[in-house]
């Protein structure tokens, strides 16, 4: 894989700084995390990658059959492209750290990243993720600082499965905390505070 294997958004790193990898919600494009971005992260490079699949009209980064049901073969594919991606801008830039942000499905994406590669980020933000299945996270492996955020009334990624998420990370070594709010599967502002507050301290 190239550094043009996803359509994306590129803003280069400068000499000595982080690189910020977004990755946008179901229906979002490149373009949909960038003010989040430049707010809680304003000294990075970002790359902001398109999702390559089409679910009518609404762009992803893997497949599902229903809500919650994820296509796991596609999602294998999709990790894989996702990590090689990831590892040719890393390798063009040399940036001094490399962060991850999510939302929704592309918490979901970072995340199986995250699963497959636990050193490749330094530290992750997942907002709003929704894994249903049980990952194949060895113990003691995770080497990523990870923030979860979410809604305690979120009707797409119920609260229990973010706290088995949480205790699945915690179990692979992950130095891993939540922050909730009380609302759904928006975005609200505690929550990017409480991301700014995490990179701050990742530095």
């Amino acid at each position: 894989m190239t550094t043009g294997s996803y359509e994306h958004y590129l803003g280069p790193a400068e000499p000595n700084s982080p690189l910020l990898f977004v990755f946008h919600g179901t229906g979002g494009d490149e373009h949909q995390l960038l003010p989040l971005a430049r707010d809680i992260l304003p000294e990075a490079g970002i790359v902001a990658p398109r999702g390559d699949v089409d679910e009518a009209g609404a762009a992803r980064f893997f497949r599902r059959t229903g809500e919650g049901v994820y296509d796991m073969d596609d999602l294998a594919r999709a990790t894989e492209k996702m990590a090689a991606f990831v590892r040719a801008h890393v390798a063009t830039q040399d940036p001094d750290r490399v962060i991850g942000l999510g939302y929704s499905n592309g918490a979901n994406i970072l995340a199986s990243v995250i699963f497959s590669y636990p050193d490749l980020f330094d530290a992750a933000v997942l907002m709003h993720p929704l894994i249903p299945y049980a990952p194949n996270v060895e113990a003691g492996r995770v080497a990523t600082r990870l923030l979860l955020t979410a809604g305690r009334r979120d009707p797409i990624c119920p609260p229990e499965l973010t706290e088995r998420l949480l205790s699945w990370l915690e179990a692979g070594g992950a130095d891993a905390r939540l922050v909730w709010h009380d609302g759904g599967h928006e975005m609200r502002p505690a929550e990017v505070e409480a991301a700014r507050l995490f990179l701050a301290a990742s530095s």
